[in-house]
């Protein structure tokens, strides 16, 4: 299922705005150099309430715990921060990533995986299945997976990975939720020349730099890196959102077409008007809070029914 939201009257002076201070921007290569401000935008996202940060290790995985007063019991979230591969720490996204967590009602778990250059592919893959795993060793059986940007790209891959180790018994998420995912990086989406003017941020040659950090000549078809090359059979039901005006829009629906030829249960919505990882601008875009808010309901269903199909029926 494919829906349009349309940019609201009360979004647009926001977004025109936005795309303003933005322009001087757009195009400007990034690298490990840009990490201390990458952070910084992140961390002003407000926290949510009730929400304790733990500094943690899982699987071997060091990052943070999110944790609720009133967490479902056997419950996680496992949180993957964006940033190309190249940007973004889990200390940073626990605001953003804790206003999730509390509209799922899940304890959530935000790795501080190993970033490029300085470790390249399949550093990142390898440390988000590890932390998966970590969760499994912990005692949750009824795990969902979130990402954004990159982070999307890792959940997706992580889906793929652990569907092809159903036989060794591993358990599964039971549902995951992307934001502006980036599933290809060779870099193939048409959306790279038909919103390359109506995307703020990004360029195709930002994202071509991203890839060469982390692959550094590795193949970017291969499905640990780019998961719509992936194989795509048995995944759980997976809700992507997605800006209207992103080159990563192609990213987004063609996964969303693979998967669903798969027959995997998709939601795509797409926002008309809005830019990569929107999401996080909570208090600045109204679309920001109906989004998040949609992806809080989508995985706590998620879990809800998990539990239901995981109960014994009383007897008789």
């Amino acid at each position: 299922m494919m829906t349009i939201q349309p940019l609201s009257p009360e979004d647009a002076p926001a977004v025109a705005a936005m795309r303003q201070a933005a322009s001087a921007h757009k195009g400007e290569k990034l690298g490990p150099e840009a990490r201390p401000m990458f952070d910084a935008m992140f961390a002003a996202t407000p926290a949510a309430a009730n929400v304790r940060i733990e500094p943690a290790t899982v699987g071997g995985i060091t990052g943070f715990w999110l944790r609720l007063p009133n967490a479902r019991p056997g419950a996680s979230m496992l949180y993957l921060h964006g940033g190309g591969y190249v940007l973004g720490s889990a200390e940073a996204l626990t605001h953003f990533a804790g206003q999730i967590a509390a509209r799922v009602g899940a304890d959530t778990f935000v790795p501080n995986y190993r970033l490029a250059p300085e470790h390249p592919f399949p550093a990142a893959i390898d440390d988000a299945v590890a932390a998966y795993h970590g969760l499994v060793a912990e005692g949750a059986d009824r795990i969902v997976v979130v990402g954004d940007s990159a982070g999307g790209g890792l959940t997706l891959s992580l889906l793929s990975i652990l569907a092809s180790d159903k036989t060794k018994g591993m358990v599964q998420p039971v549902g995951a939720a992307v934001m502006s995912p980036w599933t290809d990086l060779a870099l193939t989406g048409d959306t790279f020349e038909t919103k390359a003017e109506a995307d703020p941020i990004f360029t195709r040659g930002v994202l071509q730099g991203f890839a060469d950090m982390y692959l550094q000549g590795q193949d970017a078809t291969n499905p640990k890196a780019s998961p719509l090359h992936a194989e795509l059979n048995g995944l759980p039901p997976i809700r992507i959102d997605v800006g209207d005006d992103e080159v990563l829009l192609a990213d987004a629906a063609r996964y969303a077409d693979r998967a669903r030829a798969a027959g995997v249960e998709v939601t795509l919505s797409v926002w008309e008007g809005m830019p990569h990882v929107f999401q996080s601008s909570l208090g600045r875009f109204l679309a920001a809070e109906q989004s998040v808010d949609a992806v809080g309901d989508f995985l706590r269903q998620r879990l809800t029914d998990a539990s239901l199909s995981n109960s014994t029926p009383s007897e008789a």
